[in-house]
């Protein structure tokens, strides 16, 4: 609970982002910035929100229309935002006061580790060691595999990129050019992976991983249930993906057909998180942009650099679903039921996110072509979905409708991307902070229902 007239918890990510967005949006303003054209002050702040939130949308090529001190500017908006804005502010002041407030390590806690049990000084720097660790050795792969196209700023720019899960890429075609490479194709696909397992992941399997990680008479560590269920979940999604998207494109006459099991890989693992591509999103099968539509909304998992409404919430959900069918009491992954609060949570979320995507869409179909009979228009529906799915996910693709967008559908969309990244644990927290616990039942009674 905050004192009377000090801002509650919630409010704190929400007013840091907006500043970093805002700063970020006056410096993509300026000459320096720019290589040649100048710019709006929409298409700066559609950018700077873009990488803020480690989306990736762009309405204007990153590689030619800014110059490298506006990539520079671009690629610390990425690190920033990827890391999450709360975790610096609270390593900062961490360093600052070599202390931090049992309240303010709660609050940290909830929103970036499953258990709030935790040295928060110790925690928050494993995240910025290890991030930077991760980014390095990505970057230096990159650059040994191709130096001519991934100089060491692209090579750095890449990898911190696809860590973070932003997809913004200095070549027009994103990574097209690396198709068919296999050792380009594994290093964003191991670096996307790694930004969208969450930071208590990694350092569970770090800890899992080394030699110390023994406990009694040397026998390794069990690996925790909700790390477990991250691992398991997020490879059903990847392999599901995967199948479903290089099959929608043999049997079709997208981009993909008579392609390679390994583009299909890296479509699946791109599009649930990064929004980089190996293929022309545009040219894809229907079929394909549909199952990419419903990997971009799980996004991945909870305290990562991805969005969405997250994996656990998906799992949750499939287990609420399938205790139903069962008629069984409880709704259980593996051995462990879950509690009803934690239920509650994923279906408000879920509520929550598609709510917001199809308000989102109607809005778009206002501003972007309402006027016009559906003759003219055949096809915007699934192309406007698709790009609000990716922005709410903070994912980054498009069919090729982002440049294009109106003046007013840049701002629904930058609107959306501010909404996935901060959305659903501010609104969780904002929910809480107004809700009332009632001391009293009504009587209940049966509806008629299907």
């Amino acid at each position: 609970m905050s004192s009377k007239g000090s801002l509650p918890p919630f409010a704190l990510p929400i007013i840091f982002f907006a500043l970093v967005i805002g700063l970020g949006t006056l410096f993509l303003h300026s000459r320096f910035c720019l290589a040649q054209a100048s710019i709006s002050w929409t298409d700066a702040l559609f950018t700077a929100t873009s990488a803020t939130c480690v989306t990736g949308l762009a309405v204007v090529d990153t590689g030619t229309f800014f110059s490298r001190a506006g990539q520079v500017i671009i690629l610390v908006l990425i690190q920033v935002g990827g890391l999450g804005i709360m975790t610096f502010t609270s390593l900062a002041f961490y360093l600052w006061r070599r202390r931090v407030s049992f309240t303010d390590r709660l609050a940290v806690g909830q929103s970036l580790l499953h258990d709030p049990a935790f040295h928060l000084g110790k925690f928050l720097q494993q995240i910025v060691a290890w991030t930077f660790f991760l980014e390095g050795v990505g970057a230096l792969l990159l650059f040994l595999r191709d130096p001519a196209a991934f100089t060491p700023f692209s090579a750095v720019f890449h990898s911190v990129s696809a860590f973070c899960n932003a997809g913004f890429s200095l070549f027009g075609d994103s990574l097209s050019a690396w198709r068919q490479d296999l050792g380009v194709n594994l290093v964003f696909i191991a670096l996307i992976t790694l930004g969208g397992l969450g930071f208590s992941v990694l350092i569970e399997l770090r800890q899992l991983l080394a030699p110390r990680g023994r406990g009694k008479a040397g026998a390794p560590r069990r690996m925790s249930w909700y790390t477990r269920t991250v691992l398991n979940t997020s490879l059903f999604l990847v392999l599901a993906g995967w199948v479903a998207i290089f099959l929608g494109e043999q049997f079709g006459q997208g981009d993909l057909n008579g392609g390679t099991l390994l583009a299909g890989l890296f479509q699946s693992v791109s599009c649930r998180t990064a929004g980089f591509n190996t293929v022309d999103i545009g040219r894809m099968t229907n079929i394909s942009l549909l199952f990419m539509i419903m990997l971009m909304f799980i996004g991945g998992a909870p305290g990562s650099c991805a969005g969405g409404i997250k994996v656990t919430t998906f799992r949750a959900l499939l287990a609420f679903g399938s205790a139903q069918l069962k008629g069984a009491r409880q709704s259980y992954i593996r051995n462990y039921a879950l509690s009803r609060d934690s239920l509650n949570k994923a279906m408000t979320l879920g509520v929550f996110g598609v709510a917001i995507i199809l308000g989102a869409v109607l809005l778009l179909n206002i501003t972007e072509g309402g006027d016009l009979p559906h003759p003219e228009t055949r096809g915007l529906f699934l192309e406007i979905l698709f790009e609000a799915v990716s922005a709410f996910g903070t994912v980054g693709l498009s069919t090729g409708l982002t440049p294009t967008l109106s003046t007013a559908g840049k701002y629904i969309i930058t609107g959306l991307m501010f909404t996935g990244r901060l959305g659903p644990l501010v609104f969780l927290a904002a929910l809480q902070g107004f809700q009332k616990v009632e001391r009293f039942s009504r009587p209940e009674e049966n509806m008629l229902i299907g």
